[in-house]
């Protein structure tokens, strides 16, 4: 397949020594070395006698001779062995004319490292004996004979620019497995051969043909690893077939490339592997590519993505005596017997990175209108050239490479080689006129139809495959390096905030951290010892606890008072706080995506990254904002480097694909998608594994809300009500109330807010409590060992003791009674990136990925589907589309608790609070919860404040505190508990709610009302100083508090 650049080269070859050489006659017998190549003799050595140790000194050069005129090529080079014959010669007995020589033993010499670069190498072969050699059986304690050989050439034949651009095509062919049960290994001898056609420079193919197959009953597994053989027949020394260091792994079903590499294939593929007949080769043959070919190879391949590799078989007869006594194929040569073909996708090998294929692939009837159907082939490589390529020795010939006499006159030699091949196909010139018209699928005359054709219809019938390894030296497509990668994504993001510089090691970071901490301790108790004095101490046995509560309090209040607490809290957060959470900045891209400030998103996102280079959705979702604003270079860099980082992301993969479907870059679509597909099959896989048990709290029988979050593959709702608990913390009557944190200290303030606020219902969504928010402005009473796992706060178990405990248990019968079922797993890999770009809120980019979810045969329209497109449409507030949706969806699934769900999300935007409510009551009403139940419970809430329904709310605000906390749920709450007059559990309701965000005006506002109802003055001018601070917006609530001041007579410090 190529031409030697210069005029003539020769490659040279020494052997220099043999080692533990033993002979049939005598402990020193005489022998010599014959070199051979491409079945011609390259000349003998010299006879050398081999001494007592078993050495001898051959000292033997040859040379091959390289010629781009129809003589030896590279590409010889690549595919044809180099051998070495030993062989002795015996003592001439009387009246005997010529010597007499018995053959030894034969090396392989493998010549592809001069194909790599190299302009000399060293090896040291072994001497495979043939049968009935004295090698056969090595004497005591020595080793495996072996000869010494060097290969050199004057200059490299290779620069190292043809080096890099060209490659070495390998092709091995295992077996054919389940073969037809016609099949048999008696009776007339059969050549089974397959055979395929490489692409070559110009508009000429390359046949590659492996032969005499080796047909098995079967019984048992081929065994793995087993050597790799030569593509040459009738080689004298059977170890002399193995190539040197290849050999058949074999792999799991589950990662190969080919058409039974699927679950349901399993069993089938274990009886035909163990059980079945087979046809065995164990071959490979190479084919060196230069840089024209190279390119062909890979245009062809985008071309033509299944390629034809023929299979069919050839009856062999033993020739009449005074002939060689080989056997050879019979004359009829016309009929074609069992003519099958296997269509092998080459595409992978256009993947990035991808250097080899193998697997397993169906063998059909060939038939010609299908084989152009498939791959636009009109030639077939054995109908067209004639069973004659069974003796071209280049695709495995029939014939030994000793089978020529010896020929001291190479020229001559060749001369009587080219005589041969005269009148007969070259590689080259295999190029058959069409046998059908290619502007018509309808096959000519003399093409086979099925019905006739019922000797290939036998494969089908008994499930024929064949096992096949396509390997290339270099990939085709090159993959970015992973440093590469990283180092890309780092010039893209900003540069990361540097660290404050600390000096003495972790041992003096941890003694300062200590010091501080006795710093600010011995402040405290300066403070108290100034209030109740030093005596204390000394008498402090005799003091009962209730004193000791008491003092605690009035220290408490003193504190705040003097505004010392909000100081030393201070100082314990900066020593405590974490100093960037990576989450925040994506709960805040997220928000920026749902109000469309993609710009600001990118930001969100980047910062994130810039955190943590490795996270993975940080990276997909800079991919996808990369996307969003056409920066298509800077796109793919994100999305590779997630899926480098982690190969098993369904989401990564699928995300690159769809990016690379808008670059219409088909090929790597196809492989993204293949690989998501592949990781998802796998994971399912394992999932059946292990039993699918239910998710619950064995102490309280709280059900854990699970979905699949944005930051992770699941989230718990429930993740802020921790197993070890919380302290069991209550507001004190002589506290003083203040915010937590100082503008400073606080990101920035989130402006007036209210139930209903969309940004806090996103933020309150993905935000977690941390410690550090719940820093307690009162006294803190630890719970008892039995409530450890019970809610955030004693009013969890205050308010199930009063009279309405049995109405509440009523309401959380749903919650707590019934087991919950974990949502169904995502079907295809396009609905579970629609449910991570749904949680981001990149709608943009959905209804591209809902477009392959209809489309994919194992997706369609689905009431997920449906149930994507109403969300979509509903974020848009297009409620006529959305209520289409949900119809459709209702109609697959009436019974889904998320359709009533998002019907209830419809309503309520629209205004219909009372069919909103019907929706949601009956959405909490299933046993499986649906996928938002926080929002339902927020919303559902709301509309019994809004009917005055205050038990109800109440119960409904209980219920969400306990399966996910925040400042809202705590809020509904205490708005409850006041309407109901229930001040006590109001207080501290509000003040979980306070803890959580201390910059809700409306949950200062309701504290104020509080305190201006238990009397308790300044506390109440504070709250409702910082209501005003915060500047509340809801009016009517604002003037209700001016009412309930003039009525009590304080509150407002403008009095």
């Amino acid at each position: 397949m190529d031409q030697v650049s210069s005029t003539g080269r020769t490659v040279h070859i020494t052997v220099t020594n043999a080692y533990d050489l033993k002979g049939f006659k005598g402990d020193t017998p005489v022998t010599f070395v014959r070199a051979e190549f491409n079945q011609a003799v390259l000349g003998d050595s010299s006879k050398i006698t081999v001494s007592p140790e078993g050495t001898a000194k051959y000292n033997f050069t040859s040379g091959i001779e390289l010629s781009p005129d129809g003589g030896i090529t590279l590409d010889d080079l690549a595919h044809k062995p180099l051998f070495l014959t030993v062989t002795e010669v015996l003592p001439k007995e009387k009246k005997q004319k010529d010597e007499k020589t018995l053959t030894l033993g034969q090396a392989v010499v493998d010549l592809l490292p001069l194909l790599e670069g190299e302009d000399s190498f060293e090896t040291t072969v072994p001497l495979h004996p043939v049968q009935g050699s004295p090698l056969e059986t090595p004497s005591p304690g020595s080793k495996q004979c072996s000869l010494d050989v060097k290969v050199f050439v004057t200059e490299p034949l290779l620069t190292a620019a043809q080096v890099s651009a060209s490659n070495l095509l390998k092709v091995t062919l295992e077996a054919a497995y389940s073969v037809p049960e016609s099949f048999m290994p008696v009776g007339l001898q059969q050549n089974y051969m397959v055979g395929l056609q490489v692409p070559s420079v110009g508009e000429k193919d390359y046949p590659m043909v492996f032969k005499n197959g080796n047909l098995k009953l079967g019984g048992e597994r081929e065994v793995v690893p087993r050597p790799k053989k030569w593509p040459i027949a009738n080689i004298l020394a059977p170890g002399a077939n193995n190539i040197p260091d290849e050999f058949i792994v074999g792999g799991p079903y589950e990662e190969e490339e080919g058409e039974l590499n699927h679950p349901e294939d399993k069993e089938f593929r274990n009886q035909a592997e163990c059980i079945k007949k087979r046809i065995v080769w164990d071959l490979e043959s190479r084919c060196y590519l230069d840089p024209s070919a190279v390119a062909s190879f890979q245009k062809r391949i985008a071309d033509c993505r299944l390629w034809p590799v023929e299979i069919t078989r050839v009856p062999l007869v033993t020739v009449p005596k005074g002939k060689s006594g080989k056997l050879e194929k019979t004359d009829d040569e016309n009929q074609l017997s069992f003519h099958g073909v296997a269509y092998v996708n080459m595409v992978p090998l256009l993947y990035p990175g991808v250097k080899r294929i193998r697997g397993a692939f169906h063998v059909h009837p060939y038939l010609d209108s299908t084989v152009f159907e498939k791959t636009k082939c009109l030639f077939s490589l054995f109908r067209d050239t004639g069973h004659h390529l069974a003796h071209n020795n280049k695709a495995g010939g029939l014939n030994s490479p000793l089978s020529k006499p010896v020929s001291k006159n190479l020229k001559e030699e060749k001369a009587v080689k080219d005589k041969e091949i005269e009148g007969r196909a070259r590689p080259g010139d295999l190029q058959a006129p069409s046998i059908k018209s290619q502007s018509s699928d309808t096959p000519l005359e003399g093409e086979t139809p099925l019905s006739h054709n019922i000797e290939g219809q036998q494969y089908l019938e008994a499930g024929t495959y064949i096992v096949l390894e396509i390997q290339l030296d270099k990939a085709l497509v090159p993959k970015r390096m992973p440093e590469e990668l990283a180092r890309r994504v780092k010039e893209m993001i900003p540069p990361r905030p540097p660290l404050t510089r600390r000096t003495g090691g972790a041992q003096k970071a941890v003694s300062d951290y200590h010091t501080q901490i006795k710093s600010i301790s011995r402040a405290i108790l300066d403070e108290y010892h100034q209030m109740f004095g030093k005596q204390v101490i000394k008498v402090g046995s005799d003091v009962d606890s209730e004193t000791l509560e008491e003092q605690k309090c009035q220290l408490n209040y003193e504190l705040n008072c003097s505004g010392k607490y909000f100081a030393f809290k201070e100082q314990l957060k900066r020593l405590v706080r974490e100093p960037q959470n990576l989450d925040h900045w994506l709960d805040y891209g997220a928000f920026c995506l749902l109000t469309e400030d993609i710009t600001k998103a990118q930001e969100c996102f980047r910062k994130a990254l810039s955190l943590n280079e490795s996270h993975i959705h940080s990276l997909l979702l800079c991919g996808v904002l990369a996307v969003l604003l056409e920066n298509h270079e800077q796109a793919e860099i994100f999305f590779e480097d997630a899926t480098c980082l982690e190969p098993s992301s369904v989401i990564a993969w699928t995300l690159l694909g769809l990016f690379y479907e808008i670059q219409n870059n088909d090929i790597r679509m196809e492989m993204a998608f293949h690989e998501a597909f592949k990781q998802l099959q796998a994971r399912t896989l394992q999932t059946k594994l292990k039993s699918a048990g239910t998710i619950e709290n064995t102490d309280e029988g709280v059900k854990i809300e699970h979905s699949f979050g944005p930051w992770g593959a699941v989230q718990d709702s429930a993740t802020a009500m921790k197993s070890e608990g919380l302290t069991g913390i209550k507001l004190r009557s002589s506290h003083t109330l203040s915010p937590h944190l100082p503008a400073e200290l606080q990101p920035q303030p989130q402006g007036p807010s209210t139930v209903l606020s969309s940004l806090d219902e996103f933020i309150e969504e993905s935000s977690k409590a941390h410690s550090e928010s719940q820093e307690p402005m009162m006294t803190l009473q630890p719970l008892e060992p039995s409530l450890a796992q019970k809610s955030s706060n004693v009013l969890l178990k205050e308010l199930t003791a009063k009279k309405e405990t049995s109405k509440c248990q009523d309401s959380s019968a749903v919650l707590h009674s019934t087991p919950y079922a974990s949502p169904q797993p995502p079907a295809t890999v396009f609905m579970e990136t629609i449910r991570f770009l749904m949680k981001v809120n990149a709608v943009q980019f959905v209804h591209r990925v809902l477009a392959h979810e209809l489309l994919c045969p194992q997706g369609g329209p689905s009431c997920e589907y449906y149930l994507v497109l109403a969300q979509t449409h509903l974020l848009k507030k297009d409620f006529a589309k959305t209520e289409e949706y949900l119809q459709q969806a209702a109609q697959m699934d009436y019974l889904n608790p998320n359709v009533w769900g998002v019907k209830g999300h419809l309503y309520f935007l629209s205004g219909d609070h009372a069919e909103a409510k019907a929706c949601y009551e009956r959405t909490i009403s299933f046993v499986v919860d649906a996928s938002e139940m926080h929002f339902i419970f927020l919303r559902l809430g709301h509309i019994y404040l809004e009917e005055k329904e205050y038990e109800k709310a109440k119960r409904t605000y209980m219920q969400a505190c306990k399966r996910s906390p925040s400042c809202l749920t705590w809020l509904g709450l205490g708005i409850a508990c006041y309407r109901l007059e229930e001040l006590t559990e109001a207080e501290d309701a509000l003040s979980e709610a306070n803890a959580l965000n201390n910059y809700n005006a409306e949950v200062w506002a309701y504290l104020a009302l509080v305190c201006l109802k238990v009397g308790r003055q300044l506390e109440a001018e504070q709250a409702y100083k910082y209501t005003i601070k915060l500047k509340l917006k809801d009016e009517a609530l604002l003037t209700e508090i001016h009412t309930v001041q003039e009525m009590v007579g304080f509150g407002d410090p403008s009095f």
